[in-house]
């Protein structure tokens, strides 16, 4: 790695640098969060620092310039630090909802993956499993079919190519079901074919081809949209986390489940801004954020009362 280059950025909006990624492919090494790419099979070496709330450094090491700007612009996307979150904090600050914790916390992003392919491969392997058990996969999977850099100790994700090179029976057993093997193999192979460009201007004919693939449903597509592609206006309504907190919240019930439909229902009048505000969600279900009645965050409407068929649990849907 022959290139050295370093870029400081004035976010926008409130930043703050965050921990390294549950895989282990994102790592936190004193004050810097670093991360190993991969372009066209050339290392790239990327380090992010916050020595200041308003400063934020990038640096990068490669076999070119070109290769080193591409991987500080894949880390400046993941850590969502040059989106300017204004609008969305001037509609919802004072929200009946989530508008506590949009005041509280106006650092807050959706966790993103520096390269989409990382958010689709992600989004099968925690199809229908507990998320520990899915990143003991990942860790696994990044292990046998990734890529290690002796020099710093980091590793990058297996390729789209080295995952449709190997057999399903192979990735089965690293744990994964084999019904996901066989989904991870196929869009792993229409990735690296070309058939799918996951960073298309467009998204809409690449979640056309992979929604064909069996075993890829709206849950996987719209966790690559919001994870992998940055659309704020995306939400993965079939997360179990979102079917319990609206199923709770609209009905008062805590052991009440919605349905997948009544999810995007709930975050239609978040517009454009659907998986921004459902992260502010989750967290103001963790920190106690949310208000004390549901009456108070849906005002004229009466929740469901407790107990009744209506606020019964539904049976968990597919998320796929």
């Amino acid at each position: 790695m022959h290139h050295e280059l370093r870029v400081e950025v004035t976010p926008p909006w409130p930043f703050r640098l965050r921990g390294g990624s549950a895989d282990g492919l994102l790592r936190r090494r004193g004050a810097s969060l670093q991360r190993l790419l991969h372009r066209d099979g050339a290392p790239v070496h990327v380090a992010v620092v916050q020595p200041t709330p308003d400063r934020v450094i990038f640096g990068a090491r490669a076999d070119s310039e070109p290769d080193a700007m591409w991987g500080i612009r894949r880390l400046r996307f993941a850590t969502g630090v040059d989106d300017d979150l204004r609008p969305f904090h001037e509609e919802f600050r004072d929200d009946p909802l989530i508008g506590k914790a949009v005041r509280a916390l106006p650092e807050l992003r959706v966790r993103r993956a520096p390269l989409p392919w990382e958010a689709l491969s992600n989004a099968v392997t925690e199809q229908l499993i507990e998320f520990e058990r899915a990143v003991a996969i990942q860790r696994r999977m990044i292990a046998a079919l990734g890529t290690r850099c002796p020099q710093t100790g980091l590793r990058d994700a297996p390729t789209p190519t080295a995952v449709a090179a190997v057999a399903p029976a192979r990735l089965a057993a690293l744990d994964l079901a084999p019904t996901r093997a066989l989904a991870l193999r196929r869009v792993a192979a229409e990735v690296a074919a070309g058939r799918v460009d996951l960073l298309a201007a467009d998204p809409l004919p690449g979640w056309r081809r992979l929604r064909s693939v069996p075993g890829v449903g709206p849950w996987t597509l719209e966790m690559l949209a919001l994870h992998g592609q940055g659309h704020h206006d995306r939400l993965p309504a079939g997360d179990l986390g979102y079917i319990k907190l609206v199923g709770r919240i609209t009905t008062g019930n805590p052991r009440a489940r919605a349905s997948e439909d009544e999810v995007r229902a709930f975050f239609e009048r978040f517009g454009a801004w659907k998986g921004l505000a459902g992260e502010y969600l989750r967290a103001a279900a963790s920190r106690d954020l949310l208000p004390l009645s549901p009456a108070r965050a849906f005002p004229g409407r009466a929740p469901r009362r407790p107990g009744t068929r209506s606020s019964t649990p539904a049976r968990r849907p597919a998320a796929a």
